[in-house]
């Protein structure tokens, strides 16, 4: 029986995920910024009109905006998408001036900018650490206990006993670190290196295309080796090793993100697997129906992803400011502002567009275009 969360539950739960997570990414922002001495105008949660505000005794408007998808800081002196001045910046008086963001030196407004996607990463490290120090971490030998017949394991030649130390170029340290690499590669050849005994062998395997639907109804294709796990064992941490642990789960998820997106880019994965707002929404809500700790685990995967995407070296994204901070450190001078102008006009002419193009795959994986279909035929 396939379980569906209610609309109120799921509009509920998308908001107790993105609005903390918007907000800590903002405040990463904040903070950088007030340590080097820059006034903050403005802190908004959600864009558009003001529904609910104060001002706080530094001057800075804290405000919640009636579209709560998205938010931002602005500073003193940060007058436009692009970050260049308003000409009213130039009358200013020096130590009104000194408090802007554009008079900060480079490597302070590449900081500020950074410092955005960077709580939003250290907050999921937080998470884990959490999680680590709480229950332990799965450090399961990295042995295959055992070989399904007819499996791709098999096909590629590997044996009971075999201890597994690389897969797609990856370190395995344990057996939990093989299904996620091999999970997002169904059907491509990989290669795998395993001791066998004091004998290292490399081996070519492809993962069996495995299709699988969860509870609720959402159908996926995983990559399967076909191997068997020794017994799980669950060790518990010294506080010294907790937060190494947690970082290293975490730049894991990070290069899976990277691989998954490669695999879209080169044709490898269909496009029909980007998701935006809508399939975020979805899923909290079911993720919530399961409880209390995997739905903070999901916050702080979409928290990862919400610092990944903003990175990316696209106009409007901190990337896209970090790309032109890295350029200006190299030129020794800012770029054109007409050239930055038009670049960030682009930022966002792709950003919209892709926002359409997700919420068209969002209303799809919804089931709206298949049940559009069916009253037209």
């Amino acid at each position: 029986m396939i379980e569906t969360p209610g609309f109120l539950l799921t509009v509920a739960s998308f908001f107790l995920v993105i609005g903390p997570l918007i907000f800590v990414h903002e405040l990463g922002h904040y903070f950088a910024g007030r340590a080097f001495g820059v006034k903050a105008d403005a802190f908004s949660i959600g864009f558009g009109r003001e529904v609910v505000g104060w001002t706080d005794k530094r001057g800075t408007r804290w405000k919640i905006g009636w579209m709560p998808l998205g938010g931002y800081v602005k500073f003193a002196g940060d007058m436009s998408p692009a970050s260049t001045p308003d000409p009213a910046w130039q009358a200013l008086p020096p130590a009104e001036k000194a408090r802007t963001f554009q008079a900060k030196p480079l490597w302070q407004r590449f900081i500020i900018v950074a410092a955005g996607p960077a709580t939003n990463f250290a907050f999921a490290i937080l998470v884990f650490a959490a999680f680590f120090a709480s229950y332990g971490e799965p450090r399961t030998p990295n042995v295959v206990a055992s070989v399904v017949a007819g499996s791709a394991a098999e096909k590629a030649g590997i044996l009971p006993g075999d201890r597994v130390t690389m897969i797609a170029r990856q370190g395995v340290d344990r057996f939990e670190d093989i299904a996620p690499i091999v999970r997002i590669r169904p059907g491509e050849p990989l290669r795998m290196d395993v001791y066998r005994g004091a004998r290292q062998i490399h081996l070519t395997v492809v993962p069996d295309r495995e299709k699988q639907e969860d509870r609720f109804g959402n159908r996926f294709e995983i990559g399967r080796l076909g191997v068997g796990s020794p017994a799980p064992i669950i060790q518990p941490l010294p506080a010294g090793q907790v937060l190494g642990a947690a970082v290293k789960h975490t730049r894991d998820i990070v290069v899976a993100m990277v691989s998954t997106l490669g695999q879209i880019i080169t044709g490898r994965r269909s496009v029909a697997e980007l998701g935006g707002p809508l399939q975020i929404a979805k899923f909290s809500g079911q993720t919530v129906t399961l409880g209390w700790l995997p739905f903070v685990e999901f916050m702080a995967m979409i928290s990862i992803n919400l610092g990944f995407i903003n990175l990316l070296p696209i106009p409007l994204l901190d990337g896209g400011h970090l790309f032109f901070y890295a350029l200006e450190g190299v030129r020794r001078r800012p770029l054109n502002p007409v050239v930055q102008e038009w670049a960030f006009r682009s930022g966002l002419a792709l950003l919209l567009a892709f926002m359409l193009f997700v919420t068209f795959n969002d209303l799809a994986s919804l089931g709206l275009w298949a049940g559009l279909a069916g009253l037209i035929g």
